[in-house]
């Protein structure tokens, strides 16, 4: 399998290349639409074909770019079909595996930081979006947010995996790459070993974090699975501009 991690920085945003060498098919896992010149680069530079565009989860923070590499590539959209998203070719489903060539990826549902938030487990590899971040999670305060639901999503759905499953998440603001689920059940702060329901809640509950600077535009653009508002303030339309170079990891 053929595997890169990308990452966008405008909104320190991973985006995952998995490669099939036999088929030359690619899936790409939460995609930027700001990178999409670079990831049609990479895949081009690899000799693969995008077959398919995968979303953890309705994004705040950015605009995928599943819409726009369909257009480009004839490339299809799969979301997790709890969203019911209109503009999606593919609904995928908890327990049933999504397989695109030799890829196969294992469905888990895991809300909390949504409520039809997904990661993806793939062999020694889990993509956990950001229902488990390193060192962290996402936050619950909107988007049918649940503190209860993400701490069982995490200690009951991610940390039983194989402790050496390694953990790559949707984001990082750190410059970290990759952990693995026994370093996270080890030492996460909020939800690590030791860290009880009710420590979570407080935890959760004092982070008074302020919305994300573009969530009223990503969020209705994302579940047309990626339109840019036409009414964008200049301020913000760098959140839409295509990129020229961007750091990957």
């Amino acid at each position: 399998m053929i595997f890169r991690q990308l990452f966008e920085p405008l909104s320190s945003t991973y985006t995952y290349l998995l490669g099939c060498e036999e088929t030359g098919q690619a899936v790409l896992i939460d995609p930027v639409i700001v990178a999409v010149d670079r990831d049609l680069a990479e895949m081009n530079r690899l000799g693969l074909r995008l077959a398919y565009s995968v979303e953890t989860h309705i994004h705040a923070d950015h605009i995928t770019a599943a819409l726009e590499l369909k257009t480009k590539t004839g490339s299809k959209i799969a979301t997790p079909a709890f969203d019911r998203l209109a503009c999606s070719d593919f609904g995928i489903e908890d327990g049933k595996p999504f397989q695109v060539g030799s890829i196969t990826l294992q469905p888990l549902h895991t809300p909390g930081h949504t409520d039809g938030h997904f990661a993806y487990l793939l062999a020694d590899r889990v993509f956990t979006g950001d229902a488990l971040l390193i060192d962290g999670c996402g936050r619950t305060d909107f988007q049918n947010g649940d503190t209860d639901a993400l701490y069982q999503s995490v200690r009951q759905t991610l940390f039983s995996l194989a402790d050496d499953v390694l953990v790559y998440p949707a984001h990082d603001y750190q410059g970290r790459l990759v952990s693995s689920i026994a370093q996270e059940k080890k030492r996460n702060p909020r939800l690590g070993e030791g860290q009880s329901l009710e420590q979570f809640r407080s935890t959760m509950a004092k982070l008074k974090l302020p919305y994300p600077t573009f969530m009223e535009y990503a969020v209705p653009g994302n579940r047309q699975c990626g339109v840019c508002p036409c009414d964008l303030p200049e301020n913000l339309d760098k959140y839409c501009q295509q990129m020229t170079e961007t750091p990957q990891g």
